[in-house]
């Protein structure tokens, strides 16, 4: 039990060598705008697939950067809610 554990923060999950979600992102927002500009322009699939491709390199060199990117991520996500102050005050106060 202890050993998975261990792996888990030691190895974060990759994609083709890249982090996790910087990868999903890529394909994620690449994928939709590659479609849309085939349907409308007929424009040539290959020069998105080099986008991907260029993009993925970039990621990659993220991910040997810093291989933990995809928790930074998602703790920025969770991390970033704004709180409600009680009284009336300058910036963010968590107690009254």
């Amino acid at each position: 039990m202890r050993e998975m554990i261990l792996k888990a923060v030691a190895n974060p999950p990759k994609i083709l060598w890249g982090p996790f979600l910087p990868t999903l992102l890529n394909l994620g927002i690449q994928f939709p705008f590659m479609f849309m500009c085939m349907g409308i322009w007929n424009v040539n699939p290959l020069i998105f697939i080099a986008t991907i491709g260029l993009g993925h390199i970039f990621v990659i060199f993220l991910g040997t950067k810093d291989p933990h990117i995809s928790t930074m991520i998602q703790a920025y996500g969770q991390g970033r809610v704004l709180s409600t102050n009680l009284y009336k005050c300058k910036g963010n106060k968590f107690a009254p």
